[in-house]
């Protein structure tokens, strides 16, 4: 019985390949599902009791924030292999992450506004889980401004796993902080242990809508570390006879 070599597609050369097949896919699976959810949650789901139909916000702040956090941790793990184990690959998914958790984080906040201004009065409030997320934002930034600002590539992999390790603290923070603090913020809607107080039909536009982000992100994610790779890579042998066909697919 032969075993898988799990290591096969760490070689950024080999997974430079696989990332451009699963790209289509993801990307497809992102507007297929985007749009199904959309519908559902602005035209089938019923009109919320209390807070009228601003409650529709949800089917983007909620996915949004998951990714923000879920994609910082993803960002963490590969930063942390990559300074561990030096692994060129891992530190560029780490930073192929970067932009688009950065995207999340803001989405989050900046629909957290204008679900707030209805429902609280104010687009904004020093509430724990806001001023935690704008932490997060903040994290992002200085991970992808430390990169930027360091030339030399694998200098720049190791100051910015720290910064992202480090701020790894600030993700069960976020999560917890309805809970530890007395916070305007509602508590969580969707529990694994303790099911839901959404009506099934919102529930099931939400979690749609969470998996339109998952293939979203896994479509620019991949999108990028390819474009990652051939830049880090271009004195390899094997980007030479890529990229004349890149910029020809381009053009």
């Amino acid at each position: 019985m032969s075993r898988i070599n799990w290591f096969y597609f760490a070689a950024p050369q080999r997974f430079y390949g696989l990332a451009g097949k699963l790209v289509p896919w993801c990307a497809a699976a992102a507007v297929a599902l985007a749009a199904y959810g959309l519908w559902m949650g602005l035209l089938v789901a019923p009109t919320d009791f209390q807070q009228g139909e601003s409650y529709r916000i949800i089917f983007i702040h909620v996915p949004a924030s998951w990714m923000a956090m879920v994609l910082y941790l993803a960002m963490a793990f590969w930063a942390a292999v990559g300074l561990i184990f030096n692994a060129r690959l891992a530190a560029m998914l780490a930073q192929a992450i970067a932009p688009t958790g950065a995207l999340m984080a803001f989405l989050s906040l900046w629909t957290g506004a204008l679900w707030g201004k209805p429902t609280w009065g104010t687009w904004w409030v020093w509430d724990a889980r806001l001023t935690s997320t704008l932490i997060l934002l903040f994290m992002y930034i200085g991970f992808m401004a430390l990169r930027g600002a360091i030339e030399d590539e694998r200098r720049a992999d190791r100051a910015s796993a720290l910064v992202a390790i480090v701020g790894a603290v600030n993700v069960p923070i976020i999560y917890f902080s309805v809970k530890w603090w007395n916070t305007l913020h509602q508590g969580a809607s969707v529990r694994p242990l303790k099911g839901s107080t959404m009506a099934d039909v919102m529930l099931e536009a939400m979690l749609i809508m969470a998996l339109a982000f998952w293939a979203y992100a896994f479509a620019v994610v991949l999108a990028r570390v390819r474009t990652i790779i051939l830049e880090r890579e271009r004195g390899a042998a094997w980007t030479q006879a890529v990229l004349p066909a890149t910029r020809e697919a381009t053009a």
